[in-house]
C-alpha cells in the first residue's frame, strides 16, 4: 500500500501563504486522486481539495480562489498552495489517496499543523 506523508505546516500570519506537500511512497502514479482534508479542534474533518491523475481539480467552497492543488507523479508529490490565509484555516491538514469510486486507497497519516494567527 502506498504511504502518504504530509509536511509544510507552520505558523503564519493572517493574509500569508503556505505550501503543503504530500509525498507518496513508493509511488502515487496509480492513485486516481489525492485529496486534502483538514480538521480543526472541535470540528469535523473537512474536504479541502482534490486532484486526479488527469490533473482535474476540485475545491471546497471555503477555499476556492485562494488554494491551489497541484501534482507531479514523477516526484510522487502533491502540493497544496494556500494563499490569503485566514485564522479559520488553522487545522491539521491531511492527504488521502482515493480511487475513482471515491474509496480511500491509503491510510490517514499524521497530518501537518497549520496555524494562522498574529
Amino acid at each position: 500500500q502506498v504511504q502518504l506523508v504530509e509536511s509544510g505546516g507552520d505558523l503564519v500570519q493572517p493574509g500569508g501563504s503556505l505550501r503543503l506537500s504530500c509525498v507518496g511512497s513508493p509511488s502515487i502514479a496509480n492513485i486516481w486522486s489525492i485529496d486534502w482534508y483538514r480538521e480543526a479542534p472541535g470540528k469535523q474533518r473537512e474536504f479541502v481539495a482534490t486532484i486526479t491523475n488527469g490533473l482535474m481539480t476540485n475545491y471546497g467552497d471555503s477555499v476556492k480562489g485562494r488554494f491551489t492543488v497541484s501534482r507531479d507523479n514523477a516526484k510522487n508529490t502533491v502540493w497544496l498552495q494556500m494563499n490569503s490565509l485566514k485564522p479559520d484555516a488553522s487545522a491539521v491538514y491531511y492527504c488521502l489517496g482515493a480511487n475513482e469510486f471515491r474509496s480511500a486507497v491509503t491510510a490517514w497519516g499524521r497530518g501537518t499543523q497549520v496555524t494562522v494567527s498574529s
